[in-house]
């Protein structure tokens, strides 16, 4: 493929999409819809091919595996991102200047947009029907641990594309998973006009380092939860399970568990149940001797309990298991002697991405929430909430780390830019 060539006609078709009627779009949204649930049986075959140069025992390796349920999900993802309103042609903001000049700000299409992944197939497709339902075309290139699954879910988008308008089969490329590729692409700032790049630190910093063109960050998730002076503790046992628990893999599960010194007698009850379900932790000196201690008394009863004995995957933690990303079942401990501290170790070692407090306290709440810097902070729930379909998105591009245009999950309305549109009659300046 002639990269230059190919992202000329791109861009080409970009700029006819803006003029294509809304039912055109959403039935080709809907048809790829009704391709992924046909083609199960192949885009599982494809997914299979991946998996077994894998070691089951990779982070990755979850991140990678498809199934029926996960395909279905898929389906019903870009079905819902179809029946959305468009997020095009909306009318911002509009005043009347003292000569007469109408001034209309609009949402319109960012243009052409560049995304980079790795890992989860499944990206592909929520990439594409949010870039598509949004009017903007889409250049992708996935990471090699997903390459044939990824080469079998985009043919299914390129026979949709082609019950479309026949300007719409350029509306989507799949660039090889050659790195050079990438390099070639980051150079290409007449055809794209923004780079999304999602999925390692590594990743992320390679982009930044050689882009050409602008880009939003949806970065590496370092996710902390605090359990406060002030919290319930049946609360905190239930959302540090789940938040580490139900999918280690992804971006905003649980990896550094932050306790109130007063509540150190806690810890243990909140920790049984990760344990027992084989979480290896990490914790600082004073959470490893209580942790590593074979009783420990309980703060609200007074009574002791047995929760952990020695060996039980309690370790000593190390200064870079802070700030660490594990996608794993792994996480830290550390003892915060404020809340003041825990804000603070947070600001420190987090990545902006999602955070947490378990706490009664509503004057402590809301300070942790005007002070922790993160896209996406919550009271007393698990920062496994922070997901586009979740947030009734339809999906999300990525989880954007950064300030400027998008922060937090990016659906459609977060695929747009805006244009002014000014009417007159006749004036001069």
């Amino acid at each position: 493929m002639d990269l230059k060539e190919a992202l000329k006609k791109v861009k080409e078709a970009a700029r006819m999409f803006v003029l294509s009627d809304e039912e055109v779009l959403n039935a080709v949204l809907l048809r790829l819809a009704k391709l992924l649930r046909e083609r199960q049986i192949d885009i599982l075959a494809a997914n299979k091919v991946d998996l077994d140069k894998m070691d089951k025992d990779d982070p990755l390796h979850d991140r990678v595996m498809l199934n029926v349920e996960r395909i279905l999900e898929m389906a019903k993802s870009v079905e819902e991102i179809a029946s959305y309103n468009s997020p095009i042609d909306i009318l911002l903001g509009e005043k009347m200047q003292e000569n007469g000049l109408i001034l209309k700000k609009v949402s319109v299409p960012l243009g052409v947009i560049g995304a980079i992944f790795e890992a989860r197939p499944n990206v592909l497709i929520d990439t594409f029907a949010l870039c598509f339902k949004a009017r903007n075309a889409c250049i992708m290139k996935g990471g090699s641990q997903a390459a044939e699954t990824n080469f079998a879910l985009f043919k299914l988008v390129l026979e949709a594309l082609k019950s479309g308008e026949a300007f719409m089969k350029n509306l989507a490329i799949l660039l090889s998973n050659e790195r050079e590729v990438t390099a070639e692409l980051l150079t290409m700032s007449d055809f794209v006009d923004v780079i999304i790049p999602r999925g390692s630190q590594e990743l992320i910093d390679y982009v930044r380092k050689n882009s050409l063109i602008p880009l939003i960050e949806t970065g590496r998730g370092v996710c902390h939860t605090y359990v406060d002076e002030a919290a319930d503790l049946e609360k905190a046992v239930a959302i540090v399970f789940n938040a580490k628990t139900s999918r280690p893999s992804v971006c905003n599960a649980l990896d550094t568990l932050l306790i109130h010194r007063a509540r150190i007698g806690d810890l243990p009850e909140i920790c049984k149940g990760l344990i027992d379900f084989g979480v290896e932790i990490f914790a600082d000196e004073e959470a490893f001797e209580v942790l590593h201690s074979r009783e420990s008394e309980n703060m609200e009863t007074r009574q002791s309990r047995v929760f952990a004995v020695p060996g039980d995957n309690i370790f000593r933690a190390a200064q870079e298991n802070f700030g660490m990303e594990y996608m794993s079942l792994k996480m830290s401990v550390k003892v915060a002697s404020s809340l003041e501290d825990a804000i603070s170790h947070i600001n420190h070692y987090g990545s902006l991405h999602s955070e947490a407090i378990i706490t009664e306290n509503q004057r402590a709440a809301e300070k942790f929430m005007k002070a922790v810097d993160a896209a996406c902070v919550y009271v007393n729930a698990s920062t496994r909430f922070t997901d586009g379909a979740v947030f009734g998105l339809g999906a999300e591009i990525g989880i954007s780390t950064q300030k400027l245009h998008a922060r937090g999950p990016m659906g459609i309305k977060e695929l747009t830019t805006y244009k002014w549109k000014i009417y007159g009659d006749g004036q001069v300046r």
